[in-house]
């Protein structure tokens, strides 16, 4: 059995039982307050909880069977509780509704009649931009005052989306209370396109203006889209430097609107974290950071991270260096890291010292990066059971190599994705500077597709990778580490972490990596209550010794999970079994998508 970051769940948990999630206590408290008992009688058309909400009661939801069934309505509360309901029977439509209230000492009694609703006669439109879709009201529909403020919003959105930020909008709603109906009426002139304009920005005083700007989505000449203006935040943001961003397009000169940027640097740039918990591959884990935020001024960031568990041990120290060249517009990041990791696999040890440089250039969809990369491995026996390495694995390797990572981002969130695509290509080419290592050339492709029916989400991940060694003669190779190992939350959910090596049957595996892999999964999420989503997937595995092997065994798993949407992506919580096993299985779980 595997569980991932178990001590994190449960730290959040704890969290959702302080903040009243698993507790009645907070709710003792609100009843301890000045409250009565309301009750809601002769309603045909509304759920009692529907108007016991509208008025701010609080009761007892399906799922709260713990909690007492009576509902309460504060006393503050009670000298406006006719015009709250007038409102709300307005709002929905039904302006005839009648209602007395009667009040003792202790109960509130609320008698209801909605009477007749007011229902859609016609809606005419006049648009040379196609909004039907947008409008979801149809003749005979109930009137309700919310959908329609809800359907000019979208209307708005979509010209501003579009880039027509000088459309001309005119709604109209007009309601005949003794016919009970209402006639709807929208004109929409959605004017010329506009274009992004001049790019100004205020409030830096250590960042340079140019690093700002290399940010910015919305450049000058190109068609105005608030997209791009959110990939701006998010790209500002993303420099670690400022306590705020704001970006101004309010102001509008013939279609052209200029970008005003106003920030505010960070005043405490320090940030210190030191945790504990839990991993299924390494056990118990403490680790550390130190990062200091603009680092000697334009948004350079140095960074300390350390960890200990039985199974690792780490220490890294990184620096990151926003705009260090821009050849032609074309503007590149500079970034290094280097350090020691000690980190166990099944069978074996690898002990490695490492230093990378590269240069990075992101946009709102492409990441490409550059490097190079030196490492010293060295590949020990463990003492832990499982079957040794072939003879000649347990060396010393000294490699250089430079590498090549791109990935093109399709998907509409990066947090919980709905639809789009991810495609991630990745190369790394060896050179050999000591007599136990082979140069080598290894590949690895990621496709990933996301598509959403209704409130059903189906993704696929499909994953490739291949390692060509150029000599293995006289024990000529490269890290076993550095071949392909599957497993945990991103490959096979019936297995931990990396721990599936080369793949022998449907249920058995070798400590050793493999020189192929494929790996394809399939996943289905629909909402179950609320922010709540249940799981079904299929995970797929082969890998194999020699390299080019599309013809090995394949481990299969399928499973179950849960998912509780955060604004910082989702809860998953995973169970998976090996379809030709049931006895293996593992526990998952992970904050974020992983797809």
């Amino acid at each position: 059995m595997y569980f991932k970051h178990s001590f994190l769940l449960l730290l959040l948990l704890n969290s959702f039982a302080s903040a009243g999630f698993f507790s009645d206590n907070n709710e003792s408290k609100e009843v301890g307050l000045s409250t009565h008992i309301i009750k809601f009688g002769g309603e045909e058309v509304f759920d009692e909880s529907d108007l016991l909400d509208a008025v701010s009661a609080d009761h007892k939801s399906f799922y709260q069977f713990w909690k007492d069934d009576t509902a309460r309505i504060k006393d503050k509360l009670l000298p406006t509780l006719g015009a709250t309901l007038r409102n709300y029977f307005d709002a929905e439509g039904y302006y005839d509704a009648e209602f007395k209230i009667k009040q003792t000492k202790t109960t509130v009694k609320v008698s209801v009649k909605e009477n007749k609703p007011v229902l859609v006669n016609d809606i005419n439109i006049s648009s040379d931009y196609k909004i039907d879709d947008m409008i979801t009201f149809h003749k005979g529909d109930i009137f309700k005052a919310k959908e329609f403020i809800a359907v000019k919003g979208r209307i708005s959105e979509e010209m501003l989306k579009q880039g027509y930020c000088s459309y001309y909008l005119d709604t109209k709603a007009y309601v005949d209370l003794n016919k009970h109906t209402v006639d709807m009426t929208f004109v929409l002139k959605k004017g010329d396109i506009c274009t992004f304009g001049n790019v100004t920005v205020q409030g830096n005083e250590t960042i340079d203006e140019n690093i700002i700007k290399s940010r910015v989505r919305a450049r000058k000449g190109q068609r105005f889209d608030l997209e791009k203006v959110k990939d701006t935040y998010d790209a500002l943001y993303g420099l670690n430097s400022f306590d705020s961003v704001l970006v101004n397009i309010d102001r509008k000169f013939y279609n052209v609107v200029p970008v005003d940027i106003t920030v505010s640097e960070m005043d405490q740039p320090y940030h210190f974290e030191v945790g504990a918990g839990y991993d299924s591959y390494v056990g118990m884990r403490m680790h550390g950071q130190v990062l200091k935020h603009n680092f000697m001024g334009n948004a350079q960031k140095l960074q300390l991270d350390l960890a200990w568990s039985q199974l690792e041990q780490l220490a890294v120290l990184s620096f990151f260096k926003p705009v260090v060249w821009e050849p032609f517009g074309f503007w590149l990041d500079l970034g290094t890291k280097g350090g020691y990791s000690n980190l166990g696999y099944d069978g074996f040890r690898e002990k490695k010292l490492f230093f990378t440089t590269y240069l990075n250039h992101a946009t709102e969809r492409f990441d490409i990066k550059l490097g190079l990369t030196f490492e010293s491995i060295d590949i020990s026996k463990r003492d832990d059971g499982q079957p040794e390495l072939p003879p000649g694995a347990y060396n010393t390797f000294l490699l250089t190599y430079p590498y090549l990572d791109v990935t093109y981002d399709g998907r509409d969130s990066k947090l919980n994705p709905k639809y789009g695509y991810y495609i991630r290509g990745y190369g790394e080419w060896g050179i050999p500077t000591n007599s136990e290592t082979s140069a080598y050339q290894k590949y690895l492709l990621e496709l990933r597709g996301i598509y959403t029916v209704a409130d059903l989400t189906l993704a696929t991940v499909g994953k490739v990778g291949v390692i060509e060694i150029g000599n293995e003669s006289n024990n000529h190779g490269i890290p076993e580490s550095k071949k392909f190992f599957a497993g945990g939350m991103y490959s096979n959910r019936a297995y931990g972490f990396r721990e599936i090596g080369a793949i022998t049957s449907p249920t058995t595996d070798l400590v050793d990596g493999a020189q192929t892999w494929v790996n394809l999964s399939i996943e289905a999420d629909y909402p179950i209550w609320g922010d709540l989503y249940g799981a079904v997937f299929s995970d797929n595995t082969m890998l194999a010794k020699e390299s080019m092997d599309f013809n090995g065994d394949i481990i299969s798993s399928a499973g179950v999970g849960v998912r509780y949407m955060t604004p910082v992506g989702p809860l998953k919580l995973d169970v998976g079994f090996n379809v030709n096993d049931t006895s293996i299985y593992g526990i998952q779980f992970q904050i974020g998508q992983s797809f």
